[in-house]
């Protein structure tokens, strides 16, 4: 990159905020908000929050059904939404993406219309350590229900995982499926999903990745990966709450069976037989987050607009820079990779003997907003040996002089415990 291109990226990521008025919030006491709680929800630029509006101003419309003005403008607004998705991923078919209300029920849908056909007595179904509850609960379920094993890939020190132990799960022969984030909620840990995914084309396992934590940070190639379902959320990404993505392989998709049965999923409904609606309306019973799919259209753009590669350059530099001041906090115990490469913009800590909560708490009235608790994530919790951690998450407006303030807290924090 030349001088200019980092001075004009430098700007970009100067200028973004103005476009976030949630970031301009006094909070505690007159201390202005330093919003460090991204992994669970990033906050909204103007540009989705101006599209949401505009959808019910002007626009609002159920869709697929009529064919008055209204009807149509929805209607081909919500499916830009899903062209935007496919060029944004390089997904090559646009019918193997179906929206959903999350990453959650996107990994359900898997357990229930795939997992419930194809996983039998004495298979196994592999996940790991550091997944988020959507990605074990399900299989726990499932597993339970089928008689299936469920079967776990353990992280090391550095919070990576023990990819050998896969190795010798595939060996047997028996893995259904291998279900995986891409990047940890909790430790910002990035999977070497390509070796993952390269690793169970091998073995004819199926393999789902969920991308909640990869998608809104780094350029993720869908078609490159080929993996056989990935899953993320909007609301993650800039977007809002309620819309989620549940991409598979189109082969797949035929053969599963329904989700959920109703509206707009069925092709012609007689008293004792229904038949299907194409791909992926198969899967979109009801009426959908119409106003919220289509202005997670405007979240794609301002993200398309920054470049994803420039948003991870920013958020290693980001990381990296916290991890260095954190070094000199007394009494700290970081949890994860120590370097910002193999991570995204995530960092879980706890002080000795000082619990989590407490820590949120102090830290609060100076204004810093981070996450304290399991994170949905109590078995690795328990992999940690402690009950929760403290999370500071970083985005694309987070800045250097944020993470400051940050570290000025956590040094109170110290202070007031005595460490």
């Amino acid at each position: 990159m030349s001088a200019a291109a980092a001075e004009s990226t430098s700007e970009i990521f100067e200028n973004l905020r103005h476009d976030f008025p949630v970031l301009e919030r006094i909070v505690r006491d007159g201390k202005k908000l330093v919003y460090l709680d991204n992994a669970a929800t990033t906050q909204k630029p103007n540009q989705v929050i101006d599209a949401i509006s505009d959808y019910y101003k002007n626009h609002n419309s159920n869709i697929h059904r009529a064919v008055h003005a209204l009807a149509e403008e929805s209607t081909e607004a919500f499916e830009i939404t899903r062209d935007k998705i496919a060029k944004f991923l390089n997904i090559q078919n646009r019918e193997e993406i179906v929206f959903v209300k999350g990453t959650t029920e996107a990994i359900n849908l898997v357990a229930y219309a795939w997992g419930r056909d194809n996983i039998k007595n004495d298979d196994i179904v592999i996940t790991t350590e550091y997944e988020h509850h959507s990605n074990i609960v399900p299989w726990q379920m499932l597993t339970k229900e089928t008689g299936a094993e469920l079967k776990y890939i353990d992280i090391n020190d550095n919070g990576e995982l023990m990819l050998e132990q896969l190795d010798e799960y595939l060996a047997t022969g028996k893995v259904k499926l291998v279900a995986i984030s891409h990047v940890s909620n909790v430790l910002g840990t990035i999977t070497d999903i390509q070796e993952v995914i390269k690793k169970c084309k091998n073995a004819g396992s199926k393999i789902l990745v969920d991308g909640a934590q990869a998608v809104p940070h780094m350029k993720v190639d869908i078609d490159n990966l080929g993996c056989d379902f990935y899953a993320f959320s909007a609301h993650k990404m800039l977007g809002p709450t309620g819309v989620g993505v549940l991409w598979a392989r189109k082969e797949l998709l035929e053969n599963m069976k329904p989700f959920q049965g109703g509206g707009d999923m069925i092709r012609e409904v007689h008293k004792y037989e229904t038949t299907w609606n194409d791909l992926p309306y198969k899967f979109e019973a009801g009426t959908p987050n119409v106003a919220d799919v289509i202005s997670f259209a405007a979240a794609i753009d301002y993200l398309e607009t920054i470049g994803m590669d420039n948003i991870r350059k920013h958020e290693i530099e980001l990381t990296q820079y916290a991890l260095d001041k954190m070094k000199n906090v007394k009494g700290l115990t970081i949890y994860g990779p120590k370097d910002s490469q193999k991570a995204s913009g995530v960092i879980s800590f706890n002080f000795n003997d000082v619990h989590p909560h407490d820590v949120a708490t102090i830290i609060d009235k100076n204004g810093v907003a981070i996450r304290s608790g399991h994170h949905c994530a109590q078995v690795l919790m328990e992999k940690l040996n402690v009950a929760a951690t403290n999370r500071a998450s970083f985005y694309i407006y987070t800045t250097k002089q944020e993470v400051d303030v940050l570290i000025d807290s956590l040094q109170h924090v110290a202070e007031v415990f005595k460490l």
